[in-house]
């Protein structure tokens, strides 16, 4: 989830916890599908 801050974004996991602030939201976004990526490997 992203979330506008006072610093730019940042991408928050489902629990909250903070996975990083970014400058713009398109690195956010960028960073989200990565974590997304990572979090489900291939089989």
């Amino acid at each position: 989830m992203i979330r506008k801050v006072k610093g730019g974004y940042r991408l928050l996991s489902r629990k909250g916890k903070n996975l990083g602030t970014f400058p713009t939201r398109a690195k956010a976004e960028k960073r989200e599908r990565q974590v997304k990526r990572f979090a489900k490997p291939k089989r």
